[in-house]
């Protein structure tokens, strides 16, 4: 199949090479050059704009940070829309299911089907092909693109409605920030009453307290002081902010959410947006007096 894929990051590289490697015609296309080197290097052809993606190719998938890059992208000056050969429009990205039903709108105006697909698993999961797909859209069209997405990670049809992917990764995201969040406090917690967080992780991973969050972000990130977990807290932050705004649009209550929120605005405050997700436990640390680290770590 020729697949067009924009936006070659910490997620969207393992998946533009997956496609390649699986045999796949790929046409790239990232503001930096040096991404776009590193796939072209493995067989990918490099192009000099989303319109050439679009040009070349009648399935265009894109993964972007933010959803007015990916509106940009998709209907902007020498975007996707303006392509002579795209029927398709995969969108990878986080933009929540009104951004989604906007860009579906303005690019079925041309004849282009969006589909929203955003994944999740982080960028391990990318690198192995197993993160969850989550696609929406006309199921035709969906099934298209089936094969491509199956190459990317695990394929979920979550049903016709535009946005509704969207709509199913907010409620994951949230998920994923809320128990890192309260993994945070709750390490700190233990570690300042004299826990050693070692057990403390050992204990919750045999109980019922165990997330991913205790089960990989803490051991594998956290403790060792490396925060390198691949996904930034100003990333989260926005899916967070995606979350509530969809969810107080339906008449939900979400305190809970809004706390964590909180805490990651915090976070992007204190340390940066490009700080890592798992550096939501620095400022809890900071007001504590105290350190979660593994006991042969150094104090920092």
């Amino acid at each position: 199949m020729d697949i067009g894929f924009i936006g070659l990051g910490n997620m969207g590289a393992h998946m533009a090479r997956r496609l390649v490697q699986a045999g796949h015609k790929v046409f790239i296309y990232d503001t930096r050059q040096e991404a776009i080197g590193d796939i072209a290097a493995l067989g990918a052809i490099a192009v000099r704009s989303p319109k050439e993606v679009a040009d070349s190719a009648e399935t265009v998938m894109v993964s972007l940070p933010t959803p007015d890059i990916v509106l940009k992208v998709a209907t902007g000056p020498d975007g996707v829309i303006e392509g002579k050969k795209v029927k398709r429009f995969v969108d990878l990205s986080t933009t929540g299911s009104v951004m989604a039903q906007r860009i579906f709108k303005l690019l079925a105006d041309k004849n282009i089907v969006q589909i929203d697909a955003p994944v999740s698993g982080g960028v391990r999961g990318a690198e192995k092909g197993t993160v969850a797909v989550m696609a929406s859209g006309p199921r035709a069209d969906v099934e298209a693109v089936e094969p491509a997405l199956k190459v990317i990670g695990k394929f979920f049809y979550i049903g016709e409605k535009s946005g509704a992917g969207q709509t199913m990764k907010l409620c994951n995201n949230v998920l994923s920030a809320a128990a890192t969040v309260a993994t945070s406090e709750s390490m700190v917690t233990g570690v300042k009453a004299g826990l050693d967080p070692r057990i403390m992780l050992d204990v919750i991973n045999a109980s019922s307290g165990r997330s991913t969050a205790t089960e990989q972000k803490f051991p594998e990130v956290v403790l060792p002081r490396t925060f390198n977990q691949g996904f930034t807290a100003g990333l989260m932050k926005k899916d967070v902010d995606l979350f509530l705004s969809e969810a107080k649009a339906l008449g939900v209550p979400v305190q809970t959410c809004e706390a964590v929120a909180a805490l990651l605005k915090l976070t992007c405050d204190e340390l940066g947006p490009d700080s890592d997700i798992t550096t939501v436990i620095k400022p809890i640390e900071k007001r504590a007096g105290v350190e979660v680290r593994s006991k042969s770590e150094p104090s920092s």
